[in-house]
């Protein structure tokens, strides 16, 4: 969504630090160079290189961000997902074909004025004006979508931290009767759509119901 409204200069930021590694690899102007298979074997390896260069504190290098993103491509059903060490435990995802891309180069002028952060959402600096778009974790049980885990009283945390913003706030999540209660009791206005699954732990691609919860617009 903020690429298709390509604002001119941005703050993104996310609770996974690898997905915030790279971005800030392709506002530098990313060139993937490892090799990337559409084949198991060479899943599992690279999955396991991945890791151990976590944990030995390689988080921030381009190796990094070039095997996240032949990960995310590769695993199954384009899951993102993180056991309690730290470790990405997606499996391989057996798609007929992928095309990979290696040339991120042309994002350097898109990201040229955004800056990426991965911290708590509460400690982040907003101006009164600020236009906000937040996408928490859907509310499901699934939510090791990095090392640290998004829960409800996250959920709630965040709905109350964005009701207190001045500016103009759009926040997504999925529409569970929880969800709904939460934000029409902090006075957002709600907006409901059928979203197809691109992205499911168990492949299920039926429609699931989403909210768009509104303010100060």
């Amino acid at each position: 969504m903020t690429l298709s409204v390509a604002p001119h200069r941005a703050l993104v930021n996310d609770i996974n630090p690898h997905l915030i590694n790279f971005y800030r690899h392709l506002k530098r102007g990313l060139t993937i160079r490892i090799e990337m298979e559409n084949d198991a074997a060479a899943f599992y390896a690279n999955r396991l290189r991945f890791n151990d260069l976590l944990a030995a504190g390689k988080t921030r290098t381009v190796e990094v961000a070039s095997l996240f993103y032949y990960l995310n491509r590769t695993g199954y059903n384009g899951l993102c997902r993180f056991n309690s060490r730290g470790q990405f435990n997606v499996p391989f995802g057996r798609y007929n074909r992928i095309t990979y891309t290696r040339d991120f180069v042309g994002y350097s002028n898109v990201f040229a004025n955004w800056e990426f952060r991965s911290q708590d959402f509460e400690d982040l600096r907003l101006h009164a004006d600020d236009f906000v778009y937040a996408d928490p974790p859907y509310d499901v049980p699934f939510t090791q979508y990095a090392r640290g885990r998004f829960s409800w009283d996250d959920q709630v945390r965040a709905a109350h931290w964005l009701a207190r913003h001045p500016g103009p706030v759009v926040l997504s999540n999925q529409a569970t009767p929880r969800i709904i209660a939460l934000y029409e009791h902090l006075g957002y206005t709600l907006m409901f759509l059928a979203a197809p699954r691109r992205i499911s732990c168990t492949g299920n691609r039926t429609p699931a119901r989403e909210v768009l919860a509104v303010r100060n617009l």
